[in-house]
């Protein structure tokens, strides 16, 4: 103990502990106090800038294998609940390794609130480290990159530092990594739940006009609402899926989704699927990994990001209409445009970087976009991309 502590201990002041840690993969120790559930968990650490949204963020299946921290110093003051949920299985623990946030969470205050934020991540499984300058390892991670760590959380403040240090330094990171496996749906199910509004809740699709198969590489649940919402039958099927099977549905258009990890791993199974439905001229919309292997089916590729895009607040411009949009978006990997082929054009890029945000098929009815159209940051300026999807299936139906 320290002069300073003893000192502080005769004077009757209470020494906080350290709870929680995040171990870089450098061997970086960052040290905090700990939320949510007891125990160690290793991923890669990103940033997210959104002010709003964190039940979503930490509930989209696309960021397994990432344990993300907010720059936003508040997080938690509204709750959570059940209908703000992004994972299809609500039973599921799949999806962020941990948390870390600047301020100790508050009580909601919110009168949609259900649950404490703190208790929410306990029966979640999710780790959480709260009292750390985020700010300090959000300009690390912008300089450096993206590292591998483990966050660790034990009440009693007793850790195993070396072996956290090794643990981190050995795990091998997303690239070459395929985590669809964790957050894809075991069997296939329909859906006709549509988006929620005020005083209402959800509703349901009682007079869909088309009938979209979405492949679930992790799915987020209000992609197949506002899908619902378009006037859309859908059938939601595991991302192993054949396209013989996918084409036994009789699809009027059919549905790529977000999802985790590397879309080059993931393509090992999936790319030959895309490849068959879209040469087959069947309406195709994608979204994030489902961008990326929409990419690669082509023949274009796709490369890690240094820092990755994580947030609400993107700005994209859409060269099909010349419009700006803020736009949300979470991924760790990008569409290389200068690989892409003579019949695939660029339809959207990002203003922040520069970097593809979405292609369009110049011979055949098949688009798709990065960023994440369903969420509401502008609040909806990107929702017109489901009606495009109509609009396609509905000039293919006519034809």
């Amino acid at each position: 103990m320290t002069q300073d502590q003893d000192q502080q201990e005769s004077l009757g002041w209470t020494i906080p502990v350290t709870t929680a840690l995040l171990v870089l993969a450098d061997g970086t120790v960052i040290e905090g106090f700990g939320l949510g559930a007891i125990g160690e968990a290793v991923g890669e650490v990103c940033f997210n800038t959104a002010m709003t949204g964190y039940e979503e963020i930490l509930t989209d299946p696309s960021y397994a294998g990432q344990i993300v921290t907010f720059t936003f110093p508040h997080i938690g003051n509204v709750g959570t609940n059940e209908e703000d949920m992004e994972t299809v299985n609500l039973s599921s623990s799949s999806g962020v390794r941990g948390v870390v946030v600047h301020a100790p969470i508050t009580d909601p205050s919110n009168f949609r609130a259900t649950r404490h934020l703190d208790q929410w991540l306990k029966s979640r499984g999710i780790i959480g480290l709260c009292g750390i300058d985020t700010r300090a390892l959000t300009i690390r991670i912008r300089e450096k990159g993206m590292p591998n760590a483990v966050i660790a959380h034990s009440p009693d403040g007793t850790f195993d530092l070396p072996a956290l240090k090794a643990k981190a330094a050995q795990w091998p990171g997303l690239e070459g990594m395929d985590l669809v496996p964790m957050v894809t749906t075991a069997q296939r199910f329909t859906w006709d739940e549509t988006v929620w509004t005020l005083e209402h809740g959800h509703g349901r699709q009682t007079d869909p006009k088309y009938h979209v198969v979405a492949i679930d590489y992790g799915v987020k649940r209000n992609i197949l609402r506002l899908l619902a919402d378009a006037g859309c039958a859908v059938t939601v099927v595991p991302a192993t899926t054949s396209a013989a099977e996918i084409l036994a549905l009789a699809p009027d258009g059919v549905f790529l989704s977000n999802g985790p990890g590397d879309p080059a791993a993931t393509g090992e199974y999936a790319v030959p699927v895309i490849k068959d439905l879209i040469d087959r001229k069947i309406p195709t919309f994608g979204i994030c990994l489902g961008h990326q292997m929409l990419a690669i089916a082509i023949g274009a590729k796709t490369m890690k990001m240094r820092q990755g895009h994580h947030g609400a607040n993107h700005p994209v411009k859409d060269f099909t209409t010349d419009k700006v949009e803020i736009v949300s978006m979470n991924h760790g990997f990008a569409v290389d445009r200068d690989t892409l082929p003579d019949f695939a054009t660029e339809t959207h890029r990002s203003l922040f970087d520069g970097s593809n945000c979405g292609i369009a098929l110049t011979d055949r009815p098949v688009f798709s976009v990065q960023h994440h159209p369903e969420a509401s940051p502008g609040p909806r300026d990107s929702h017109y991309l489901f009606r495009r999807f109509v609009e396609m299936m509905e000039r293919e139906k006519s034809s």
